[in-house]
C-alpha cells in the first residue's frame, strides 16, 4: 500500500506530464471500445435486415449471360419463368410457398403529385413468402394475377410522397401513363441487405407488369419458403434438381440459375462483420501499444531524475526487488488510471451514437473488462524494463548524482 500511495504521489507531482502520459492509453482503450460496440452494431443491423426476409428463405436467380466470350454476371439472364416457380410450388415438397417476382424502374403520379421509384410484380403469395404484413388494406389475390387486374400496393414512402397524411386505399394512381387502383399499403420494412429501401416501392400483379408496362415472359427471381430451418438445404436441392430437368442441363453441365439460401447469406454476413470487427479493434490497439512505450519512455526519465533518490533507498535496506515493485507499480498505476478513463470516454462515446445517431451500439462489458485488463499488462510490460534499470543503479554512484 506503501508504494502504491509513493506512485500515486509520483504522478501528482507532475500533471501535466502524467495526462500526456495516459493519452496514448486513454486514447486506445476509448477506440477499442467504440469500434467493437460500432462493428456489434453493424452485425445487429445487417442479421435484423436479413431476418426481416425470412430465415427459412431461399433465393432463385437466373444464371449469367455471355456476350462476346464474356460473362456478364448472376442474373442478368432470362431463364426464369412462372411456370418455374409453379413447378417448384408443385414438385418440391420441402417448400412451403413460392412466389416469382419482376421489378422494374417506374414513374408514379397521383394528381399533381409524381414520385420515380421500384416497380415489383410478384404473385399474391409474395407476403408469405417474405414474412411481411400490411399496415392497411388488402394484398391482390390469385384471380387478380391472372386477370392482370391493374391493382397496386405501395410502399410507405412511396405513400407518403403521393398523398401525405391522407388515406390512399380506394384512389388511382398512374404507373407509366398506366391507371391503377390502390388497394393496400406496406407496413414499413427499412433497408434490405443489399441497401435497397423496400418502402420506397410499388407492388403490382406480375402478370401486369409483364405484359402491360415492360412487354417480357421471364421473372427476375424466384423465392421459396422452406417447410422449416432445417430442411432448407434439402428444398434447396429439390429446386435445383427440378430446375435442371425444366431446362434439360445435364448433371456435369453449368445451371443457367444459382439457388441461395437466406442462412448461407446470414454466416457470410457474420464473417464478415466478424472479420471487419477484427480490422477495426488490431487498428485501434496500435494506439495502446504507442501508449505503452510512451509510458516506459516516461519511466526512463523517472529513473534518471530519482537516481538519487534510489540510491538513498538502497543505502537504508531497499533491495533490488523492492526498487523493481516500485517502478512497475507506477507504470501500472499510470496505465490502469488511462485504461480506467479511456472506458468512461467509451462508454460516452456509445450513449453519444446511440442519442445523437440512432446507431444500434451495445456494451461490450466484456470486453471494457478485458480492455482495461490488458492496459494494466502493458503498464507492467512496458514498465519492467524502467525499473530492472533502476534496480541495476550502484548505490554510491547513484547517492553522488545531482
Amino acid at each position: 500500500m506503501n508504494i502504491v500511495g509513493l506512485a500515486f504521489r509520483s504522478l501528482v507531482r507532475n500533471p501535466f506530464r502524467t495526462i500526456l502520459t495516459m493519452l496514448g492509453i486513454v486514447i486506445g482503450t476509448a477506440s477499442v471500445i467504440l469500434l467493437v460496440s460500432l462493428g456489434m452494431g453493424a452485425r445487429h443491423l445487417v442479421l435484423d435486415s436479413i431476418n426481416n426476409l425470412g430465415p427459412n428463405l431461399l433465393v432463385v436467380i437466373p444464371g449469367s449471360v455471355t456476350d462476346s466470350g464474356a460473362q456478364v454476371g448472376g442474373g442478368t439472364d432470362t431463364s426464369l419463368t412462372l411456370d418455374d416457380a409453379r413447378a417448384i410450388r408443385e414438385g418440391c415438397p420441402s417448400v412451403l410457398e413460392v412466389s416469382a417476382a419482376l421489378r422494374t424502374a417506374g414513374q408514379v403520379l397521383s394528381g399533381n403529385a409524381n414520385w420515380s421509384t421500384v416497380i415489383l410484380g410478384t404473385e399474391s403469395t409474395y407476403l408469405a413468402v417474405r414474412n411481411w404484413e400490411l399496415s392497411r388494406g388488402a394484398f391482390f389475390t390469385h384471380k387478380d394475377v391472372v386477370s392482370m387486374n391493374r391493382v397496386a400496393i405501395l410502399g410507405r414512402m412511396v405513400a407518403r410522397h403521393l398523398f401525405g397524411y391522407t388515406d390512399p386505399v380506394g384512389r388511382w394512381i398512374q404507373i407509366n401513363h398506366s391507371p391503377f387502383r390502390v388497394i393496400g399499403i406496406l407496413s414499413p420494412k427499412g433497408q434490405s441487405p443489399m441497401g435497397m429501401d423496400q418502402d420506397d416501392m410499388v407492388v403490382i400483379p406480375i402478370t401486369t407488369l409483364q405484359t402491360q408496362i415492360m412487354g417480357v415472359t421471364y421473372v427476375g427471381v424466384i423465392l421459396a419458403n422452406a417447410l422449416s430451418t432445417g430442411r432448407v438445404h434439402e428444398a434447396s436441392r429439390e429446386i435445383s434438381r427440378l430446375l435442371r430437368i425444366r431446362h434439360h442441363i445435364a448433371k456435369d453441365g453449368r445451371p443457367d440459375f444459382s439457388v441461395h439460401p437466406m442462412s448461407d447469406i446470414t454466416q457470410t454476413a457474420n464473417r464478415m462483420s466478424l472479420i471487419l470487427t477484427i480490422l477495426l479493434v488490431a487498428i485501434a490497439s496500435i494506439s495502446l501499444i504507442v501508449g505503452g512505450i510512451g509510458i516506459m519512455n516516461i519511466m526512463l526519465v523517472s529513473v534518471r531524475e530519482r537516481t538519487r533518490e534510489i540510491g538513498i533507498r538502497m543505502a537504508i535496506g531497499a533491495r533490488p526487488v523492492d526498487i523493481v515493485t516500485q517502478f512497475v507499480v507506477e507504470s501500472s498505476v499510470l496505465s490502469l488510471v488511462g485504461g480506467l478513463t479511456g472506458v468512461l470516454l467509451g462508454t460516452g462515446g456509445i450513449l453519444l451514437l446511440r442519442e445523437a445517431v440512432g446507431w444500434p451500439a451495445p456494451f461490450p462489458v466484456a470486453f471494457m473488462s478485458g480492455t482495461l485488463l490488458f492496459s494494466g499488462f502493458l503498464g507492467i510490460l512496458f514498465g519492467l524494463y524502467p525499473a530492472i534499470v533502476a534496480s541495476r543503479l550502484d548505490p554510491m554512484v547513484a547517492l553522488r548524482y545531482e
